[in-house]
């Protein structure tokens, strides 16, 4: 049962993740993303997960400062989250999802 009168079923969410190696609150991060994603997006997101430890060349395109940052890239308007997203009402509230 998809109800896309909304238009929410269209609108594909994307998401960059970024993280330092497999520290806790990046573990944390990844999944609390993930449970929140499929929660209220049923699936209709790209998540894309950099970690920084790798690949230093995004956190400094991207002005990353503090890991775990969550960016909103789509849709509009673009949203930086900062920590492990274990408060799922600020998160939804800030990433404009759900309810």
């Amino acid at each position: 049962m998809e109800d896309s009168s909304d238009g929410t079923s269209t609108t594909k969410h994307k998401f960059m993740l970024f993280v330092s190696g497999m520290s806790v609150k990046s573990g944390h991060a990844i999944e609390n993303l993930r449970k929140i994603c499929d929660t209220y997006l049923n699936n209709n997101y790209e998540l894309e997960i950099i970690d920084i430890s790798r690949d230093k060349e995004q956190a400094v395109i991207h002005q990353i400062v503090a890991i775990p940052t969550l960016i909103k890239v789509y849709p509009e308007p673009k949203r930086i989250i900062l920590g492990d997203l274990s408060d799922k009402e600020k998160v939804l509230y800030i990433l404009n999802i759900g309810a």
